[in-house]
């Protein structure tokens, strides 16, 4: 297999991995996230502790799609393709904050109860929750939609994947940038009907890149293009 196509199958890989991950460690979490009482109580934090290792292994996934696409997608615009590079790795950073605040509630539940204040105690689990809630609003969203938008314009400014492929995620960006806004000022929550819809086009984005880059590669015809934005 030629240098591009296996790059192409790479990063069709680690999108399918940040899909597996991501929606593993949301059901993983539940406990720690749903449950005010968990930092008191017995805890099940080994389901917790795999929630966490999946979402590990989410952000280095979301970068690794970033890395393989690059050596290809800089030939058509190197300023858009660094510029992807670096919103990927902004959204893997943002989850590891997320990772860390839920592993910290781990923590005070196992090393905190001696001695500790319960109500004290429930009161910083909750912050430290509320800060993942944030980095879930920050990264796969915010963050997210952005790099989205901007992956979708080189594919279809480029045609290295389908046109209908890339207008996926020219539409998904913007549309779950958008919904986080409206979450940000109290439109909606952002596990919530409307929270999933904005979502959809993204998730269909990812889905349909990944397919295609593992199933066909980039697109032979495929030339670069003027970098003028």
């Amino acid at each position: 297999m030629e240098p591009s196509g296996r790059l192409a199958r790479a990063a069709g890989l680690c999108y399918f991995v940040t899909h597996v991950t991501s929606i593993g460690g949301l059901v993983l979490y539940g406990p720690v996230l749903n449950d005010p009482g968990y930092v008191l109580g017995a805890g099940p934090d080994g389901r917790v502790l795999l929630g966490a290792l999946l979402e590990v292994l989410l952000a280095l996934g979301i970068v690794g799609t970033a890395v393989t696409l690059y050596p290809v997608t800089r030939r058509h615009n190197e300023a858009a393709a660094v510029g992807y590079v670096a919103l990927r790795v902004l959204e893997a950073a943002v989850i590891a904050v997320g990772i860390v605040s839920l592993l910290a509630v781990v923590t005070l539940r196992r090393h905190g109860a001696d001695g500790a204040d319960p109500a004290a105690l429930a009161t910083s689990a909750r912050a430290l929750v509320a800060v993942h809630d944030w980095t879930f609003l920050l990264g796969p969203n915010f963050v997210c939609g952005a790099n989205t938008l901007l992956a979708a314009y080189l594919m279809y400014r480029s045609r290295l994947v389908p046109r209908f492929v890339a207008v996926l995620g020219l539409v998904g960006g913007p549309l779950i940038f958008a919904s986080a806004v409206a979450v940000l000022f109290g439109g909606y929550t952002q596990v919530s009907a409307w929270g999933a819809l904005a979502a959809v086009p993204v998730f269909a984005w990812e889905l349909a890149l990944a397919a295609c880059l593992v199933t066909r590669g980039f697109a032979r015809a495929a030339a670069p293009v003027p970098a003028a934005v």
